[in-house]
């Protein structure tokens, strides 16, 4: 992928402060886009934003719940308002439950995790998809989505289910929304990573009752490459999803999981 591969391309990131989200927003603001990020509060918001400090024609960004409809419209409308439109969607934001048996997960838990990780995917592409039909009429180039999903929504996920049943369902909602939208130039596709060397992990696993260590081994116990996976590797999926070069990928669910999903 070349560094001008997104010139004057419109990125609405969501969950940018860290993790996946950071260094996307990195990788395409590099490569020419321009972007449009969002994150829970200002704090987070602040700390996705400060590496763009002078490049305000080419950066913005607002603070919300991606759990709550509100956030996903007014992200959209910032995008149409300042630059016109939309081309690519990033949905990664999303949160994960500490590991613990179905029976004992508590239902505000369960909730919270459903209303984050599928509904605001949900919400996202809700109001994305208008936004990129119209860009797509008007300059006759495909818009793409991709939803961060997880190996645990392609697979079962002892003590996750709550958040693997989620992930199931971003799964679910990709694959319909690319069969719904093939034909109105838009391309829509989840990325499935095994877990990651991101905050978000670190911090589960230090809520772990095993203690982080243990968690950790367990965790990468049956996973072929027997670690976690990488930022970087996640995040050079995420590109090649959107890549203009892979205009005949649509539907899919691709895993970058060390091996996981191959047993």
């Amino acid at each position: 992928m070349n560094d001008s591969e997104f010139q004057g391309k419109t990125v609405l990131i969501s969950g940018a402060g860290r993790g996946f989200g950071k260094r996307s927003a990195d990788c395409f603001f590099k490569k020419g886009a321009n972007l449009v990020l969002t994150d829970f509060d200002d704090a987070m918001l602040d700390k996705a934003m400060a590496p763009y400090t002078g490049h305000n024609e080419r950066v913005v960004g607002l603070s919300g719940d991606i759990g709550q409809q509100q956030t996903s419209v007014n992200a959209a409308n910032l995008a149409e308002k300042t630059f016109g439109g939309l081309d690519i969607a990033i949905n990664n934001a999303g949160i994960v439950h500490p590991q613990a048996r179905l029976d004992v997960l508590d239902v505000e838990i369960v909730e919270n995790i459903i209303q984050v990780d599928l509904l605001g995917v949900f919400y996202a592409m809700k109001y994305q998809l208008p936004l990129m039909m119209k860009r797509h009429q008007e300059t006759g180039e495909q818009c793409n989505i991709v939803n961060l999903a997880s190996a645990a929504g392609i697979m079962g996920s002892p003590m996750l289910s709550a958040y693997s049943a989620a992930k199931h369902g971003v799964v679910g909602l990709t694959r319909s929304a690319a069969l719904e939208y093939a034909r109105k130039g838009i391309r829509i596709n989840a990325v499935c990573p095994a877990f990651t060397d991101t905050d978000m992990a670190r911090n589960a696993l230090h809520e772990s009752h095993h203690g982080a260590e243990e968690a950790e081994r367990r965790l990468v116990a049956n996973v072929p490459l027997n670690r976690l996976a990488k930022i970087d590797e996640v995040v050079q999926a995420i590109l090649w999803a959107c890549s203009p070069k892979n205009s005949f990928y649509t539907g899919q669910a691709l895993s970058i999981d060390g091996g996981l999903s191959a047993f």
